[in-house]
């Protein structure tokens, strides 16, 4: 399979198995333009790919990701992203919303199972893109958080469309209301992950036993039960991420996320007022 114009990742095919390895960009794993555009080709590739049977998908480096790269896709978000923007940009940001989200649902769609091997951190978009994943795997130093909230963003390209199918109603709102941090082993109490190990070598390794384990597997039957499993997920993410999709475009631009994002720069805690 020739991925020599996907930048976002590296790609490998072994024994049936396709390891995508996100490319580090910035500090660790950062989610920038060529991610969003990338991944749907990649991920439509892996899929009509007969030599591909299962995705192992992981970071390179010490974390999983950081996710969305702000410093990197400034130029295309600040002009739709002032809390003055008229109709016209917000029409702008809700294209852009709706490209973002495609991403991940990619992932999703795919047909062939996506393990996610998670080290590190793995937050915001991070989280967004494993809860598009069939399995989570992690290792004990890694550690998850739906970082939004303090952002004064509504986390919109997967994390609530997904994430109560995996641990819960109760339990996707905390997460999503706090933006706690979460360790690996609260990760695995909540569900999730499906298991921890002690390294990131170890992972990987356990991480590939399984993905050779679902390889052996007759491809057609694969298909099949992600067909019937995603029926009912993804019918429910589609109308979830339709309506993030709109609220964000009307409300994310806001004197909230201006205030969030100076608070970030200039490393001090934020004080939000709901305009």
């Amino acid at each position: 399979m020739d991925t020599s114009d996907i930048t976002c990742a590296t790609v490998t095919v072994e024994a049936g198995i396709a390891e995508v390895t996100l490319a580090a960009t910035g500090k660790a794993n950062r989610m920038g333009p060529d991610y969003w555009a990338q991944m749907p080709t990649l991920f439509s590739r892996l899929d009509a790919e007969e030599a591909v049977r299962v995705v192992l998908l992981t970071g390179a480096g010490e974390h999983f990701s950081f996710g969305l790269d702000l410093a990197s896709m400034a130029a295309e978000l600040a002009p739709i992203l002032q809390a003055d923007a008229g109709a016209k940009a917000r029409q702008q940001l809700l294209a852009t919303i709706r490209r973002l989200q495609e991403a991940n649902t990619a992932v999703a769609r795919c047909r062939k199972p996506v393990i996610a091997a998670i080290s590190g951190w793995c937050i915001g978009g991070g989280v967004d893109l494993i809860t598009a994943c069939d399995v989570r795997l992690a290792s004990s130093d890694a550690k998850f958080s739906v970082r939004e909230v303090k952002l004064a963003m509504v986390a919109d390209v997967g994390t609530l469309a997904r994430l109560p199918a995996i641990v819960g109603q109760g339990m996707a709102r905390e997460l999503a209301l706090t933006g706690d941090d979460v360790d690996a082993a609260r990760a695995l109490k909540l569900g999730l992950v499906n298991d921890v190990f002690a390294s990131k070598a170890e992972l990987l390794t356990a991480a590939r036993a399984m993905a050779a384990r679902m390889a052996k597997n007759s491809p057609l039957v694969l298909a099949g039960i992600k067909e019937v499993m995603n029926a009912q997920s993804e019918a429910a993410a589609r109308e979830s991420l339709a309506t993030v999709a709109l609220w964000n475009a009307a409300f994310l631009p806001s004197k909230d996320l201006l205030e969030a994002i100076g608070a970030f720069m200039e490393k001090r805690e934020p004080t939000f007022t709901g305009e």
